[in-house]
């Protein structure tokens, strides 16, 4: 557990650091980029990068972590990070090739701005967690918050000074990733230690393969069930309110990263973990932690947000309030499905996801077409809490031949406690009720918190004030 919370820390630097410049970016751009139906094209363009980022960089993202932290040999890294060179190559040609015929047959706005924004984040991406399995964490961690810096500084020249609206916005995204790419191959040595043409990098090259292709329809099913919903919207309510819907989407973002500072802890000690006896109740005592870890952030980042959100939000985005509260309760049924992930990753049974995922696809897409149409932005929201929620209770159950997960008991008034906050958040919109039920909220989650949890969470932070 010392391990995890080392690891937490340090990838909480580097995603808070990053993240909570790139999220202060949504407020500006609602208020700089007046028309929400060109917001709403952007994040089209974006939702569409997000579905070529899988077979762009073949799921690299995974595939060289996983095999890269699994070796300590300094050839079998030349192997590896050569063949992730020569398959992101490879796919950013192939891109290429098939944004050039777009463009020549069909008038399609941003094309080439969403090309350049998807080579740039496909190498920076990969590389990242190139990094990652290199256990080059102080490297990762800059490289991560100079990407966000980098983005809010373009961010503000293009958009704020230059007043480029959403070109500036694509511009800012694309520069960013570039410079945090160079700082990484300047710093690890990635081209000059590891890219060696003359290693045999085909032999470990088609494990690789063997792992990350079964996670690319898997992926593109997860990316249906997630984001499919933007077509959907666009298409039966138009540009316009996609362009509050992605504001909200956004504002969603947060309890992903926060997930991810976790999730990518979690990922580098459960691998280690797997194998060993205790594998059952190490697992569970961590998925118990996760609930709380959830509750508390949920709690604490949806009543925030009520008080303040009339102050960061232009008034044209304001409606997107509303839906940030169901959209957080999908996020933590995609992040608990997230952690249960892991035992397809630590056995390497990749192609077992894709069931799982088509089932989620089929759902969500179906309930996009049949509630959007009816229910209009709400119809959205309850076809992705539907859809993860079926995903989640799949993965709970068929995760068991890997690992089984006992609930504790106190782990129920988390979650009860994650459902009540709906009440204050659509009923109350005094700053006072809302902060009192803020203070009451925390105060039950300690109190229900089991004590090993609590004392391996808060022990450290009191012996570090003594």
């Amino acid at each position: 557990m010392s391990k995890f919370l080392k690891d937490l820390g340090i990838y909480a630097i580097g995603n808070l650091g990053s993240k909570i410049i790139t999220f202060a970016m949504v407020p500006l751009y609602t208020f700089f980029v007046k028309d929400t139906g060109d917001y709403g094209y952007y994040d089209l363009c974006l939702t569409m990068v997000l579905l070529l980022l899988m077979p762009a960089t073949m799921q690299l993202t995974d595939g060289a972590f996983r095999f890269l932290i699994d070796r300590n040999n300094l050839n079998d890294h030349k192997r590896t990070i050569t063949f992730t060179y020569i398959t992101l190559l490879c796919t950013g040609v192939a891109f290429l090739i098939i944004t050039s015929i777009i463009d020549f047959f069909f008038d399609v706005k941003y094309v080439w701005l969403t090309y350049l924004l998807l080579m740039a984040m496909s190498v920076f991406e990969v590389m990242l967690r190139v990094a990652r399995g290199l256990e080059r964490k102080q490297e990762f961690v800059t490289a991560s918050i100079l990407s966000a810096f980098g983005i809010g500084i373009f961010s503000i020249i293009f958009v704020v000074c230059l007043r480029m609206g959403v070109v500036g916005i694509f511009w800012g995204n694309i520069l960013a990733r570039i410079i945090a790419y160079l700082y990484l191959d300047f710093k690890i040595g990635l081209l000059k230690t590891y890219f060696d043409l003359k290693t045999e990098y085909w032999h470990i090259g088609k494990k690789i393969l063997y792992y990350c292709v079964p996670l690319i329809p898997g992926m593109i099913c997860w990316w249906l069930a997630s984001s499919s919903d933007r077509f959907f919207i666009s298409t039966y309510l138009g540009v316009n309110i996609n362009g509050i819907y992605a504001v909200a989407v956004r504002f969603t973002g947060i309890i992903y990263t926060f997930t991810t500072i976790f999730y990518q802890a979690w990922q580098e000690t459960a691998i280690k973990q797997y194998q060993s006896k205790d594998r059952d109740q190490f697992f569970s005592q961590m998925a118990n932690t996760f609930i709380f870890f959830l509750a508390f952030l949920f709690i604490n980042y949806n009543i925030a947000l009520k008080i303040f959100y009339p102050y960061i939000v232009d008034n044209n985005y304001a409606e997107s309030i509303y839906y940030i509260l169901p959209l957080c309760i999908s996020a933590l049924f995609f992040s608990m499905t997230q952690f249960l992930d892991m035992g397809y990753q630590c056995s390497k049974e990749t192609l077992l996801i894709i069931p799982s995922y088509a089932l989620t696809a089929f759902i969500n897409v179906t309930l996009n077409y049949i509630l959007i149409k009816q229910l209009g932005l709400s119809g959205a929201a309850i076809s992705i809490n539907v859809s993860f929620l079926v995903l989640f209770i799949y993965r709970y159950v068929d995760t068991r031949r890997f690992f089984k997960i006992r609930i504790n008991g106190s782990s129920i008034v988390a979650i009860v406690m994650i459902g009540l906050t709906a009440i204050p958040f659509y009923w109350w919109n005094s700053a006072w009720y809302l902060i009192a039920f803020l203070i009451a909220g925390n105060l039950v989650l300690l109190v229900a918190m089991p004590a090993s949890i609590r004392q391996d969470l808060l022990g450290k932070l009191l012996k570090r004030k003594q």
